[in-house]
């Protein structure tokens, strides 16, 4: 049974749409682990503030299987894709980690997504939920990436949401 590690992303109706992922997740992979919310800006586009969270579960999926599924709960949540790469949306879920598994973009998948060590928005909730977790490629754990990030370079708060 591998872990995997997903970003949840929404800037239209975020609250709606990020209970709506957690409740698609729950319904198809059972328990799940769920970082608190964070908001922040748009990130390479002028737009809505943005609300993140990470999740982990558990599948017996292939990675190829858990992407696909990942992309259809988008699908049928109104995501949009003939728009430019950063624009607003109702729902972002992205494939982060699944176990210790290296895939490059040319593979259809990049793991681990280099969003990680990118945005604040994936990497604070990444190291809240699994600190010592290794980075398969980076080989820092999450908490040691956390704490070498640029905390200036991006702003990002928690905010109160239960599921």
């Amino acid at each position: 049974m591998a872990t995997v590690y997903i970003s949840i992303g929404s800037n239209i109706e975020a609250e709606h749409y990020l209970r709506v992922a957690i409740n698609e997740l729950r319904k198809h992979y059972g328990a799940l682990q769920l970082s608190s919310v964070y908001e922040s800006e748009a990130v390479g586009f002028d737009g809505d503030n943005f609300l993140n969270m990470v999740i982990a579960l558990h599948s017996d999926e292939s990675v190829e299987t858990v992407a696909v599924t990942l992309r259809d709960i988008e699908d049928r949540h109104g995501r949009l894709r003939s728009g430019p790469r950063f624009s607003a949306r109702t729902l972002d879920l992205d494939l982060l980690l699944y176990d210790e598994l290296v895939l490059d973009k040319h593979s259809g998948l990049e793991i681990p997504r280099d969003e990680i060590t990118k945005n604040a928005f994936v990497l604070w909730p990444l190291a809240e939920i699994a600190p010592e977790l290794m980075h398969p490629v980076q080989g820092l754990s999450m908490k040691s990436l956390w704490a070498a990030f640029d905390k200036t370079s991006q702003k990002l708060w928690r905010v109160p949401m239960e599921f």
